[in-house]
């Protein structure tokens, strides 16, 4: 396996592949060799979580949208992920801030497509700063006046809105004519309003990203937002269920091309993702593999941070290769 991209060739190892200090109790999830080796029969590649700093909720599948490329395979009436509720997310705030977490994040599909969104909003803002990714469509805009509300409460609010690409005519080529308008007038309408805003975009492969991320500040001026608006980039994660060609992440890889602390910003190090599925509530590794029930790792944080999460997805490559991260800017 050749270095990561974003890596620079790492010197000789001289630790394991996990953190220093082991302060956790470890186990493996299954003992299924599928879970455990590759295909050529080496040990995957892992990460241990030394404690979580980042909670995410999705919030169900359901969206306004059908985009083509999306990675978790949203369109409008999806329950392959189901609705989260109030009473769904509130024993995970409990023992997240019992844990230290320090910022709570929703997913979708599109949040605002789901009824109980904002009273989660308004609970979870009481405890904690949340992050929001949406489209920045219909259902978002018909909850404005609501939104803004928010504002008062004790923690902050910030949104991440999806426009993926500088060009009009590529964003709605996927999402719907008029939906670039109105998610740039969405961002111009939140940054108003005194909220964090940043964009979420496609990455291409072999793409100029400089020039591409370049291509937005004008959009920036024109909706009255700074220039510097933080742009969170993705490649294409394929649909749910796919199986990319790409190289399995063995022991060997982790301790040949990457540092504890590069092993300590990969998501399933610090983060966990709470899914609804078939009326169960469950805790998995990190929001890019919830079509994968290997990655479930039980029904409390408190057990899954003793769950040593194998890299056994291909979108754990981008992790690994690129360094791409649902978090962003923190």
């Amino acid at each position: 396996m050749s270095p990561p991209k974003h890596a620079a060739p790492a010197p000789r190892p001289t630790i394991a592949a996990r953190p220093a200090r082991d302060t956790v109790p470890r186990r493996e999830k299954s003992d299924d060799p599928n879970w455990l080796l590759t295909p050529d029969g080496q040990y995957r590649g892992y990460i241990e979580s030394e404690r979580l700093t980042e909670l995410w909720f999705h919030t169900g599948t359901n969206c306004n949208l059908a985009c083509r490329f999306c990675y978790e395979g949203s369109k409008p009436g999806d329950r392959r992920i189901e609705a989260i509720s109030l009473d769904d997310v509130k024993p995970f705030i409990a023992e997240a801030l019992e844990l230290g977490v320090e910022r709570l994040a929703f997913t979708g599909g599109e949040p605002f497509v789901n009824r109980w969104f904002l009273e989660i909003l308004d609970f979870s803002l009481d405890h904690l700063p949340c992050l929001v990714l949406t489209n920045g469509t219909k259902p978002l805009r018909k909850r404005l006046p609501e939104i803004v509300a928010l504002r008062a409460k004790p923690h902050v609010l910030s949104f991440r809105v999806s426009v993926d690409h500088p060009d009009p005519d590529k964003h709605d080529q996927f999402r719907g004519q008029g939906n670039f308008r109105m998610a740039m007038e969405t961002l111009g309408m939140l940054h108003a309003a005194g909220f964090a805003v940043s964009i979420a975009r496609l990455m291409k492969p072999d793409e100029d990203s400089a020039a591409i991320d370049r291509g937005y500040e004008p959009l920036f001026r024109q909706a009255g937002l700074p220039p510097d608006v933080p742009i969170v980039k993705f490649p294409d994660f394929l649909p749910p269920g796919s199986i990319a060609n790409v190289p399995h992440i063995t022991e060997k890889c982790m301790r040949t091309y990457t540092t504890a602390e590069q092993r300590s910003k990969f998501m399933c190090a610090y983060s966990r993702m709470i899914v609804k599925k078939k009326g169960r509530v469950r805790v998995y590794a990190c929001t890019l593999v919830d079509d994968d029930e290997a990655f479930d790792l039980g029904s409390t944080l408190k057990e899954s941070l003793q769950v040593r999460v194998r890299l056994k997805h291909h979108r754990c490559y981008s992790c690994f290769a690129f360094g791409s991260s649902c978090s962003g800017p923190r």
